[in-house]
C-alpha cells in the first residue's frame, strides 16, 4: 500500500482500481486482526456538519492503533469564526499528520488539500462519501466474495452518496442501477466520470425514475435519507416525490432471493426504508455500519504508510 503514502483523498475517483481491492483486502485482515498496526501518529477531525459514525469510526481507528485523534470542531476553532481555509490547511498541517475533513462545497475541501502538507481525507462533502462507499464495497465482498458481476441499485435522491457508489462500482466491475426522480437524478457530469472509470466496460450504469426496473434482479438495494444536511427544510416538498422509491417488502421481491439492504445512516424508518426491511434477515445496514471503522481503519493506514 506505499503508493497511497502521503496522498489525498477527494474522492474515489483518485484511486485505480488495483488500489481499491487493495483497500478492500486490508480492511479485511484488520478487521479479522490478521495485521495490527502501532502508530503515535495525530488525526485532526475538521467537521462542519454532524456526524456520529464518520467522527467515532475515524477515532476509534486510532485509538485502536495507539495513535491521537484532535476533534477540531467549527464552533470551537477559529474555522467557525471565518479563518480562510488556506491559513487553517498550513497551520494543521505543522501539527497533525492527517485531517479529515467533512464541509459542505468539495471545493473547500479541495482547498485544504491544495495548502495542507499532510493527506487530506473527505469525510463527506456535497458532491462526494468516499469513505462511506469503501465500507460499502467491504460489505458487498464479505457477502458475496468477488464484486465484478454484482448489480446494485440504489434508490432515492442522487446525491453525494449516488455519486460516489457510481465511482466505487466502476472501479470494482459492479453493476450500478441508479433510481431517482426526474429532477434528482445524479450530476450527468459524474455519471460519464463514472463511465470511463468502468474497468469493464460492458458493466452497467444505469439511471432511471423506475424503482421496480432498477430493483428486478439486483444484489443489493441501496437508499439514504431523501433530504440530506442542509436540506431539511426541503423534506415535506420532497416526501410525495420520493415515496414510490421507498425500499419495502414488495421492492424486495423483485430483487435476487439472495439480496442484502444497505442504507448509509442515519435512518428514517417508514419513509425511505420500511422497519421490516431494515430489521429483516437480509439487512446488512449494522455489518455495513461497522465496516466504517475496518475501511477508513485501512485507509488511515495506507495514507499514514504505517506498513
Amino acid at each position: 500500500m506505499g503508493a497511497l503514502t502521503g496522498r489525498n483523498l477527494l474522492s474515489l475517483a483518485e484511486l485505480s482500481p488495483k488500489e481499491i481491492a487493495e483497500l478492500l483486502n486490508l480492511a479485511r485482515d484488520l478487521k479479522v486482526g490478521k495485521l495490527k498496526p502501532r502508530t503515535d501518529k495525530t488525526l485532526g477531525l475538521v467537521f462542519s456538519k454532524a456526524s456520529t459514525r464518520t467522527r467515532v469510526s475515524f477515532s476509534t481507528a486510532m485509538f485502536q492503533m495507539g495513535g491521537n485523534v484532535l476533534d477540531l470542531n467549527a464552533s470551537i476553532s477559529q474555522v467557525g469564526r471565518g479563518e480562510p481555509v488556506q491559513d487553517t490547511a498550513r497551520v494543521l498541517s505543522r501539527y497533525l499528520d492527517a485531517i479529515a475533513v467533512r464541509t459542505f462545497a468539495q471545493a473547500d475541501l479541495e482547498t485544504y488539500a491544495q495548502y495542507a502538507d499532510v493527506p487530506v481525507i473527505n469525510a463527506l462533502t456535497d458532491l462526494y462519501h468516499p469513505c462511506q462507499v469503501l465500507a460499502d464495497l467491504q460489505t458487498l465482498q464479505e457477502n458475496f466474495g468477488d464484486l465484478k458481476g454484482l448489480t446494485l441499485t440504489y434508490c432515492g435522491d442522487g446525491n453525494n452518496m449516488a455519486h460516489s457508489i457510481l465511482l466505487g462500482c466502476a472501479l470494482t466491475g459492479v453493476n450500478c442501477r441508479i433510481a431517482a426522480p426526474e429532477d434528482f437524478q445524479p450530476l450527468p457530469e459524474v455519471v460519464e466520470q463514472a463511465k470511463a472509470l468502468r474497468i469493464d466496460p460492458n458493466s452497467e450504469i444505469t439511471i432511471t425514475p423506475d424503482p421496480q426496473a432498477a430493483a428486478t434482479g439486483a444484489d443489493a438495494l441501496y437508499t439514504d435519507v431523501w433530504a440530506s444536511m442542509g436540506q431539511e427544510d426541503e423534506a415535506d416538498d420532497r416526501l410525495p416525490r420520493f415515496t414510490p422509491y421507498q425500499i419495502n417488502d414488495n421492492l424486495m421481491k423483485l430483487a435476487n432471493p439472495q439480496a442484502i439492504v444497505l442504507h448509509c445512516l442515519p435512518a428514517h424508518r417508514e419513509e425511505e426504508i420500511t422497519e421490516s426491511v431494515m430489521e429483516g434477515p437480509q439487512s446488512r445496514i449494522w455489518d455495513q455500519a461497522e465496516n466504517r471503522l475496518h475501511a477508513q481503519k485501512a485507509l488511515l493506514v495506507s495514507l499514514l504508510g504505517l506498513l
